[in-house]
């Protein structure tokens, strides 16, 4: 395990629902699993609601007159066009146009944002963005985010606020009162279902999260692992930084985040690199079906008329919906739903074959519904 630097005031929690908090990311504990069955956690995600402790993702804050040119600078996309109350997900970029970390970044107001973001370089690279300007960032490790994701989140969360949450579309976020308690709360998630985020202080986050699950009782909302979050997340074909990315120099087109970019705001960092990579398009981003009962490693290779076109990236075997998925990387040209593909892997050669993503939900409509949609 990494070197633990952070701890979720959760942890007692975690542990008396059977996690062993063996898991690490980004230098928290996690709870991997606990006593209950993954797959069945999916099942209550899929059709009542599951909280998840996302602690782990790392927060920044940032506030001045200049931070919306900092960060303009610093990401991909146009935070300008984001409304207070507004969130988006961005990308950054190094010299030569690869992903280094993805952003969800929040504005909160016009001259105060917050971000969040996993594992990549993004702390390391901050501070050049700052440099000069009336613009300042400092990380918080006093938050903690409570997801709550499923078709009842809603009704288990809205009685007990002061804010009406069905007013809120997909990335959106307000400050409120929970359980009297002051929180943000964001609508979104990493399930590809209808959740919302409460973000809330580390001295409240164990009475909030006994609070959402004496709410969610009535719904069977229960606690939900990591493992859980995987699978959930797998099948609605969201991406992690950097186990998607796995050539170390990804370009944001060859994971199809094409529009996580705004070429046309004024320059930002590696911006001329995107525009000549624009044309230069090595792999793309497929989700597969693989004729197996178990999930296959990532590493895997993807094989074609004898010849090795890309990898698996991520996988699971998804008991919800009986088949075994993974997302991968391959040449252009054998992107196309319905190519036949070979999967080479430790546990054997199987057939599998490119599908439209995600594999659950396919157009959307959990997370976003008709009635919420621009129609033309």
């Amino acid at each position: 395990m990494a070197e633990i630097t952070r701890h979720s005031a959760l942890e007692e929690r975690h542990r008396a629902l059977g996690s062993t908090l063996d898991g690490e990311w980004n230098g928290m504990p996690l709870p991997q699993t606990y006593a209950t069955d993954p797959d069945d956690e999916v099942v209550a995600v899929r059709t009542k609601a599951g909280l998840f402790d996302v602690t782990a993702l790392r927060m920044i804050d940032v506030r001045g007159s200049d931070s919306v040119r900092a960060l303009n600078h610093m990401l991909t996309s146009n935070v300008a066009k984001l409304k207070p109350g507004q969130s988006a997900i961005s990308n950054i970029v190094d010299a030569n146009g690869s992903l280094i970390d993805d952003v969800l970044v929040y504005r909160d107001a016009p001259d105060i944002f917050r971000l969040s973001h996993g594992g990549g370089d993004l702390e390391n690279v901050i501070a050049t963005f700052f440099d000069g300007l009336d613009a300042s960032w400092e990380k918080n490790d006093d938050v903690h985010i409570l997801s709550l994701q499923g078709p009842s989140s809603l009704a288990t969360l809205n009685p007990h606020t002061s804010f009406d949450l069905s007013r809120l579309s997909y990335f959106e976020h307000a400050e409120t009162l929970l359980f009297d308690t002051p929180v943000s709360i964001g609508r979104g998630g990493y399930s590809a279902e209808l959740g919302f985020e409460v973000f809330c202080r580390r001295a409240d986050a164990v009475a909030m999260w006994d609070a959402i699950l004496a709410a969610g009782a009535p719904f069977d909302v229960i606690p939900v692992s990591w493992a859980c979050l995987d699978i959930v997340r797998v099948e609605g074909a969201l991406l992690f930084f950097p186990f998607d990315m796995p050539e170390g120099d990804t370009s944001p087109f060859e994971v199809g985040a094409e529009w996580t970019i705004d070429l046309d705001k004024p320059d930002f960092y590696g911006k001329s690199a995107l525009l000549k990579r624009k044309a230069e398009i090595r792999c793309a981003q497929v989700g597969l079906e693989i004729d197996a009962t178990i999930a296959i490693e990532p590493g895997a290779r993807l094989v074609k008329d004898g010849e090795t076109i890309g990898t698996v990236n991520s996988t699971t075997y998804s008991r919800y919906l009986m088949k075994s998925l993974a997302l991968g990387h391959v040449v252009p040209q054998a992107a196309a739903p319905g190519t036949a593909i070979q999967v080479v892997s430790a546990a054997g050669e199987f057939a599998a074959h490119v599908v439209r993503t995600p594999f659950y939900d396919p157009l959307r409509l959990r997370t976003h519904p008709l009635h919420e949609r621009q129609m033309p």
